[in-house]
């Protein structure tokens, strides 16, 4: 089995920044992809930002230019920083991570337990 554990989340003041973390562990041959999601109150989940393991990445229009996601592949670990943030921006954080476990079987998607981030005016 592969947990994935996300770290970061909080209350914050619109305009300053914080960082997400997930770390992947247990039974890891390797993560293709890592992303985060986010999912406000009454809303559905929605991408937030993706990085391959070679480093290719995507963003919600809605976070371009204001978050930025990276990796430690050698720690199976992601990163989002999230700068000037806004009260829309307020939603539980989910990390999503496609790994393979097993030579003989392709990736498979996991998901955190999700981390909140509250921003106030």
């Amino acid at each position: 089995q592969v947990q994935l554990a996300e770290s970061g989340g909080g209350l914050v003041q619109a305009g300053r920044s914080l960082n997400l973390s997930c770390a992947a562990s247990g039974r890891i041959l390797s993560i293709n992809i890592m992303g985060w999601y986010r999912q406000a109150p009454g809303k559905q989940r929605e991408l937030v930002a993706t990085m391959t393991s070679s480093g290719t990445t995507n963003y919600a229009d809605s976070v371009k230019g204001r978050f930025t996601i990276s990796r430690d592949n050698a720690k199976n670990t992601a990163f989002l920083q999230m700068n000037s943030l806004s009260p829309e921006d307020t939603a539980d954080y989910y990390c999503n991570a496609g790994v393979r476990s097993r030579w003989d079987e392709g990736s498979r998607a996991y998901w955190g337990q999700g981390t909140q981030v509250t921003v106030s005016l």
